[in-house]
């Protein structure tokens, strides 16, 4: 079958620059979108085509579906990704590129939607078999609820977001006296955040591992996982530091995770590359966290170890062809390390930090990889995204600034 003629980014920054490239090697041409604050970013030097959709905000520009889908349809493009982040996971506007008859590169909405929804996405993973986090099969409204359901899981729980990510909507509590308070200011940040207050409860499990898999699945029922990713150093529950492979991991274990990865997959009828996040305590057992229906920023190391194009990948699959890789064929080979490298001031609490960048030297030599659309006296513009209601969107990978990601490899 057939790749596309042309696809359109439905992104910015470095993630935009990575599927440009991705598309050149598979002779396929780009459009690039961008809002007038990014007229002189890379990614629209670099596309075929490029698009002004809008105003520096992103709820008029990046987020806005009609732009994005007028774009589309003046340049004649067939296809639009939507990397991560912005709209990489909202399922309405899966339906509207349906709809319009252009594909969207990456899982079909009622995916998205299912595995997007925490709750919905434990009933799923349930039947699949995998283990998750014990807490509420449902959101949790009132305080006495919780309170409830904490002395049945026990102390420390945590409150999360029912369609949140990237933190908000997030408190963790060790005792009953701060329960209720907690509770509350959770779902008020839900609901400012994600037009959502729902929340639900889980087990607090401390100082686990957060580590993913990395899936891969066509359109034809086949799915293969491509090892796992380690990203527990994080800040704010944002992932700083990635690698691959797991320091701790051993062969059976990542079969053991793989396989429910896998299963995870299979259950929900996935489609594109996606991830399957797990917590993994010290003795090895490990729990369903979440599903991520997109690329992630941290797939380089992957790519890094395994000599596997995801982001070529995941453009076959929405192309309808056949997934060519066996799971004995895939090898990590080596070691790789993400250092993600944020625009911020330390004296402002590491707020996003706008303005020129003086000097650029980025890193080289063997086994070194930088993905990143900044460049030497590149001005890094002002954080403008209003919130993410705006966005009708269930999860958003947060912007913290212009962004360099560092990968090295032996």
């Amino acid at each position: 079958m057939a790749l596309f003629r042309k696809i359109l980014v439905a992104n910015r920054g470095e993630v935009a620059l990575r599927i440009i490239r991705a598309c050149r090697e598979l002779g396929i041409k780009t459009v690039a979108v961008y809002s007038e604050a990014d007229r002189n970013s890379l990614h629209t030097a670099y596309a075929d085509e490029a698009v002004c959709i809008g105003p520096a905000a992103s709820a008029q520009s990046y987020l806005n579906i009609p732009r994005l889908v007028s774009a589309a349809e003046i340049t004649d493009a067939d296809a639009i990704h939507p990397g991560y982040g912005f709209l990489a996971e909202n399922p309405y506007f899966s339906e509207v590129c349906a709809e319009c008859k252009i594909k969207f590169i990456g899982p079909d909405a009622e995916t998205i939607r299912r595995m997007g929804d925490k709750s919905e996405a434990k009933r799923t993973v349930r039947k699949a078999g995998v283990p998750v986090i014990p807490g509420s099969e449902n959101i949790v409204s009132t305080p006495e609820e919780a309170r409830r359901l904490a002395s049945q899981i026990g102390y420390p729980v945590i409150v999360k977001a029912r369609a949140g990510g990237g933190g908000r909507g997030m408190r963790i509590v060790h005792t009953e006296m701060s329960l209720a308070n907690a509770l509350m200011t959770a779902q008020a940040e839900a609901e400012n955040a994600f037009d959502n207050g729902d929340v639900y409860l889980e087990k607090y499990i401390q100082n686990p591992r957060h580590v993913e898999i990395q899936i891969l699945g066509d359109e034809h029922g086949s799915i293969v996982h491509l090892g796992e990713r380690d990203c527990s150093v994080q800040r704010r529950h944002q992932k700083l530091i990635e690698e691959s492979p797991c320091p701790v991991m051993t062969e059976k274990l990542r079969q053991e995770m793989g396989e429910a990865a896998v299963a995870v997959a299979q259950v929900a009828n996935y489609a594109g590359a996606g991830t399957v996040e797990f917590l993994l305590d010290g003795e090895g057992r490990f729990c369903f966290m979440e599903m991520n229906t997109r690329v992630q920023v941290e797939h380089p190391v992957t790519e890094a170890v395994t000599g596997i194009d995801i982001i070529a990948e995941q453009i076959r699959i929405a192309a309808g062809q056949r997934l060519k890789i066996k799971q004995e064929s895939v090898v990590l080979d080596g070691h790789a390390i993400e250092c993600r490298v944020n625009a911020e001031d330390p004296d402002n609490d590491f707020m996003p930090c706008p303005g020129r960048v003086e000097v650029f030297h980025q890193p080289g030599g063997p086994g070194v990889r930088v993905d990143s659309h900044v460049y030497q006296e590149y001005e890094i513009p002002p954080l403008l995204r209003l919130p993410d209601r705006q966005a009708d969107r269930p999860r958003a990978e947060p912007a913290r600034g212009d962004r360099a990601n560092a990968t090295g490899a032996r």
